[in-house]
């Protein structure tokens, strides 16, 4: 005999049990169904009173961390029922794991009699049984009060409680761990809320600068077709802010709580080209994982692609087919794997002028410029350069906690006046340049470039000795990789400027002896 244990009433009859059993089985198919661990408590105690023919059931949950037996239900009772776990019987049995069976609870040694006062109810027999998880921990306690009709529990009733229990145990755990996930998902929404309410507006390409003409122009195309999934080309020199502009239109969009993917395209080996825009399966070649590619990663928000007029003519039709048909097939794959994206393509190159050569296909290009959009030179906006020179200047300030320096008319006069051939690109490294070598309030014509104090005048290239055109225009090259390098002083960087790769850099490098 257990602790606490009174000898039990006889048995019930062999049909009348297996009716009961029966009920179990009904109830635990009720029980699985039921997530909401309110809703839960609920039903296992209304229908634990049913079954074992008690006037009231109620269900104590052990609080760990606090020591202490709480409850949200006690059938017919509305009040919140929370004491140290040490307390009653239902103490006893959640910490010895013990059933206790009474027909005079009163006068059980472990009977708690303010849980009686609280709730204003009598308490006569009495069945208690330890609530244990799967891996064998108390997690609680169940009790049956009041047998009808002044009775005891029986044996028969013991067992049903028993199999019951084992059956709410699994059940209770698994709606802690659902009402769990579901605190912790609210509070990453919650704080993926607030981090978005902090980025919006802070996001740099979120509201173009410029007040000229061009720039609010693409203000306003971007505003018109935020909301839309039609695919965007942008065109212009390198260094114009194309990519600026691609994410501003992502950021502005209903997408803009999903992925920005962007992958430049002239920096891919072919040989690559296909596995990182479509993924690749496990073993295609040894040692290959299976890895998605940027369309898949991109799934629900925007890929940039970026330099798409460098992409061989293979490529262009595998990129054709996927704008078509929206699905990517991985490298190695059979199955057509459905993607939600918005492709915004950027090129410095004259795409046009590609297709007259055959080096681009004209069906792709016209699937790429549903919407055109043409980055200005900054030498076409010369109103715009003070106040992007300002915003340049405070954001590096920020990231140092400084106080940006202004920039004194005079100095205003020379950027404004200085033809930028490497654009917003070659305005940033010099913001950059004075941020790290002024320590001026005010930053004079004095502390600029050398190159943007004293722009080189444009000179006429000479005739070549032979007066012939390809003389001259092989001049005219050499002089222009020659000063691009001078800016940059960067093969790469001078590379992506001069729209070509930095292998046919080095190779004009060495034919025209610039070292």
């Amino acid at each position: 005999m257990e602790k606490g244990e009174t000898v039990s009433s006889p048995t019930v009859a062999p049909d009348r049990l297996g009716e009961k059993l029966t009920h179990i089985l009904n109830i635990c198919q009720k029980l699985n169904t039921e997530r909401n661990l309110s809703a839960l408590l609920d039903l296992i105690a209304r229908e634990a009173a049913q079954l074992l023919e008690a006037d009231r059931a109620t269900l104590f949950l052990l609080d760990r961390d606090k020591q202490g037996l709480w409850s949200k239900v006690a059938l017919g009772v509305d009040e919140m029922l929370r004491f140290e776990a040490r307390l009653g019987i239902a103490g006893v049995v959640a910490s010895t794991g013990c059933m206790i069976s009474t027909a005079d609870a009163r006068r059980h040694p472990d009977f708690y009699a303010e849980i009686d006062a609280l709730t204003g109810y009598e308490t006569r027999s009495l069945l208690a049984m330890p609530l244990t998880n799967f891996h064998g921990e108390i997690i609680g306690a169940f009790e049956v009060l009041n047998k009808q009709g002044g009775g005891t529990f029986t044996t028969d009733d013991q067992e049903i409680l028993r199999a019951l229990t084992a059956q709410a145990a699994v059940a209770i755990e698994t709606a802690q761990m659902v009402e769990e996930l579901k605190r912790h998902r609210d509070q990453l929404l919650e704080e993926n809320t607030r981090l978005w309410t902090e980025l919006e507006g802070k996001f740099p390409g979120q509201k173009l600068l410029g007040t000229s003409e061009k720039i609010q122009a693409i203000v306003r195309l971007i505003e018109q077709i935020k909301d839309s999934v039609v695919d965007v080309l942008i065109t212009g020199e390198s260094g114009t802010g194309k990519e600026v502009v691609a994410k501003t239109i992502h950021y502005t969009s209903p997408r803009a709580r999903r992925p920005f993917v962007a992958l430049n395209c002239a920096a891919l080996p072919e040989t690559l080209v296909e596995s990182e825009l479509f993924g690749i399966e496990k073993g295609v070649a040894t040692g290959v994982e299976r890895r998605i590619g940027k369309f898949e990663a991109a799934h629900g928000g925007t890929i940039f692609l970026d330099e798409v007029g460098d992409l061989s003519l293979t490529a262009q039709a595998k990129l054709l087919r996927v704008l078509q048909e929206r699905t990517v097939e991985r490298v190695g794959g059979r199955k057509a794997i459905p993607v939600d994206v918005r492709v915004v393509s950027a090129t410095n190159k004259d795409l046009e002028a590609a297709i007259r050569k055959g080096t681009f296909r004209d069906d792709l290009y016209y699937r790429l410029k549903v919407i055109h959009i043409a980055t200005p030179p900054l030498r076409e906006i010369p109103e715009d350069i003070s106040v992007l020179a300002g915003a340049l200047l405070a954001n590096y300030c920020r990231e140092l906690k400084r106080e940006p320096p202004t920039l004194s008319p005079d100095a205003l006069e020379k950027l404004t006046a200085y033809s930028w051939p490497g654009n917003v690109r070659e305005l940033e490294n010099e913001m950059k340049r004075l941020v790290a070598t002024v320590r001026k309030n005010v930053i004079g014509e004095e502390d600029l470039s050398e190159r943007i104090r004293r722009p080189r005048p444009d000179i006429p290239v000479a005739a070549p000795a032979d007066h012939s055109l390809k003389g001259a225009v092989s001049e005219l090259e050499r002089r222009i990789i020659r000063d691009t390098l001078e800016l940059y002083r960067n093969q790469q960087q001078s590379a992506k400027a001069l729209g070509m790769s930095r292998q046919g850099l080095i190779k004009k490098m060495r034919r025209y002896g610039i070292r």
